[in-house]
C-alpha cells in the first residue's frame, strides 16, 4: 500500500517544473509526480520527492556524515547560526512566504526560519537522501526534495520570498530567478577564524579560503546587492564526542578519519563559531 501523499509536498507542490519539461506543472498520482507529458517522479516512503534526471551528482553526505550532523546540531551548537538566518529572513517577509532553502541538508536551518515564520512554507533541495530522510521530518511546512544545486531548479520562476543558503553551494542566477522581485537571498559561509582551533589541532580538516568572500562578490554582483550583513562569532564548549561529530559533519571527513581523532588525538574544549550572514535584494 503506497505511503499517504506528505502534507508537507502538498503545501508546496505549485512551486514545482517538471525537470524534464521546465515549464510543465507536477500532479500528484498515487506515490509519484507526473507531469502532463507523463514523466514521472518517485515520492519516497521517507517523504521526499526525487526530481533527478540522468546523470546523478555525488553527494559527499553519506550517511555517517548525515548522523555526525543531525547529533552535532541536536547539541545546540550551532543554533545562533540558525537563528541569524530566521531573523534575516523575519525581516524580509510576512505572513504567507515561501522560503527555498538550497542545499538544505538535514532541514535544520529551514525548519528555524519556519519557526520564526508561522504562516510560511518551505521547500528544501539536496542530493543526498540520507539527508533528505530527515529534511522530510524536519517541520510540518517543509517539503524535500531530491535535486543538484548546479542544475536549473525545477521550480517556476518568481516563486520564492526567501532562498536560504547554510554552508552550501550556490547558484547565482538560479537564486535570481526563483526569487520574487521583493525577495531575499540570506547566505551564511565561515570567516577564516570559523573553528580555528580545532584546525589547529587537526591538520587534515579542510582549510577556509581566504579569498572566499572575494570570490562570493564576483559571483553574486552581478544579480544581488547586500542589504546588511552580520557577524555571529561565540565559542563553544565540545566534548569529544561534540568534536567527532563536527568534524565528521563536515567535507574534512574525507581527510580525517574518526579512528584518526580516537587514536588519541588531543582536541580542543571549546572552539571559536565564527560565521558571516548576509541578506541580499535582486538587481
Amino acid at each position: 500500500m503506497p505511503a499517504p501523499f506528505p502534507p508537507a509536498l502538498d503545501l508546496s507542490l505549485d512551486l514545482l517544473r517538471c525537470p524534464a519539461c521546465r515549464t510543465r506543472r507536477l500532479h500528484p498520482e498515487r506515490a509519484v509526480l507526473r507531469c502532463p507529458m507523463g514523466h514521472t517522479f518517485d515520492i519516497a516512503r521517507h517523504g521526499y520527492v526525487g526530481l533527478l534526471t540522468g546523470t546523478r551528482a555525488t553527494s559527499g553526505d553519506d550517511a555517517a556524515m548525515v548522523q555526525a550532523r543531525d547529533r552535532f546540531l541536536s547539541t545546540g551548537s550551532y543554533a545562533p547560526i540558525r537563528d541569524v538566518a530566521a531573523r534575516l529572513a523575519t525581516d524580509a517577509v510576512t505572513g504567507q512566504a515561501t522560503v527555498v532553502d538550497v542545499g538544505c541538508g538535514t532541514g535544520y536551518y529551514l525548519a528555524g526560519v519556519l519557526d520564526h515564520v508561522p504562516g510560511a512554507r518551505g521547500l528544501g533541495l539536496d542530493t543526498s537522501v540520507r539527508a533528505l530522510r530527515l529534511a522530510a521530518r524536519a517541520h510540518v511546512r517543509a517539503a524535500a526534495v531530491a535535486w543538484d544545486v548546479f542544475r536549473p531548479f525545477p521550480l517556476a520562476d518568481g516563486t520564492a520570498d526567501v532562498v536560504l543558503d547554510v554552508f552550501a553551494p550556490r547558484n547565482p542566477a538560479e537564486f535570481h530567478r526563483v526569487l520574487r522581485p521583493t525577495g531575499r537571498l540570506i547566505v551564511a559561509r565561515p570567516t577564516g577564524r570559523h573553528l580555528a582551533e580545532l584546525r589547529g589541532h587537526v591538520p587534515g580538516m579542510v582549510t577556509i579560503d581566504p579569498a572566499k568572500e572575494q570570490r562570493l562578490h564576483r559571483a553574486l554582483t552581478p544579480f544581488f546587492e547586500a542589504v546588511v550583513t552580520e557577524q555571529v562569532e561565540y565559542s563553544v564548549s565540545l566534548s569529544r564526542l561534540d568534536v567527532l561529530d563536527l568534524v565528521a559533519m563536515t567535507p574534512s571527513a574525507r581527510h580525517v578519519s574518526r579512528a584518526d581523532l580516537n587514536d588519541g588525538a588531543t582536541v580542543p574544549e571549546r572552539v571559536t563559531v565564527s560565521v558571516l550572514a548576509t541578506a541580499y535584494r535582486r538587481r
